[in-house]
């Protein structure tokens, strides 16, 4: 198991939405490469970055950002938000990055989501964010009518890296994971999950690393100091 700080992007600095939400952002740190380089300082072995402008506007906004954390670490990295072309896959691959993560083009157009994760065996990762159930898509600002749990069921089989699993309404609020539905997920698809959203405490990060998931995606709660990666490295270990 896996435990993943995240740096959330927007116009080039490290901030966090209240559940999704762009009008409730929380403004942490004005260099991210400072901030990614602390966080391989403290042991963390990966580095989960989204891109919310490139979320929202379905391109990429922030590469430069993300090309200079790649040159100055060796985290492993994984990205999402914006992702919606075979070009912008090759390109970050291409930049180095170990995981694409894809969400609204994957539920919008399957066929062409499955050619691309058997083009790139285990390095596509499927963005499955929920909102009630339902998955939201176009950077948390629409809601599809197809569930979470429908949407792993297709991918059952297909050679994805992970499905990152995301409770809107937990994300950012630090009252805790849904460890029910990370549950039910992690029970009835093969691909490894991992969780994100709704992290406040160490007891959060006992609670999910009791479950038969991949990772645990960390952002609000170091940044507020709720606790330190090193303290949730060592409950993941002991798990």
């Amino acid at each position: 198991m896996e435990l993943l700080p995240a740096i959330d992007l927007r116009e080039g600095k490290c901030v966090r939405l209240i559940q999704g939400d762009y009008e409730r952002q929380i403004d942490y740190h004005d260099d991210p490469v400072a901030q990614a380089k602390h966080f391989q300082e403290q042991g963390a072995k990966w580095l989960h970055v989204v891109d919310l402008d490139g979320a929202r506007y379905g391109k990429h906004y922030n590469l430069e950002v993300l090309e200079k954390i790649r040159a100055q670490t060796k985290l492993n990295i994984e990205i999402g938000g914006g992702i919606r072309s075979e070009t912008s896959v090759k390109i970050l691959l291409d930049t180095g990055i170990n995981r694409v993560i894809v969400g609204t083009k994957a539920l919008k157009e399957p066929k062409w989501f499955k050619e691309l994760v058997y083009a790139n065996a285990q390095k596509i990762v499927l963005g499955l964010d929920g909102r009630e159930g339902m998955i939201a898509t176009e950077g948390w600002t629409q809601t599809s009518k197809m569930t979470v749990m429908d949407m792993a069921q297709q991918v059952n089989d297909w050679p994805l890296a992970a499905i990152v699993y995301t409770d809107i309404a937990r994300d950012g609020m630090l009252t805790g994971p849904n460890i029910k539905s990370t549950l039910s997920l992690a029970e009835n698809c093969q691909v490894p999950v991992i969780a994100s959203g709704g992290v406040g405490s160490l007891e959060d990060i006992w609670q999910l690393a009791k479950l038969p998931i991949a990772g645990i995606i960390v952002g609000r709660a170091l940044y507020e100091e709720k606790f330190t990666l090193e303290e949730a490295l060592k409950v993941v270990a002991e798990r």
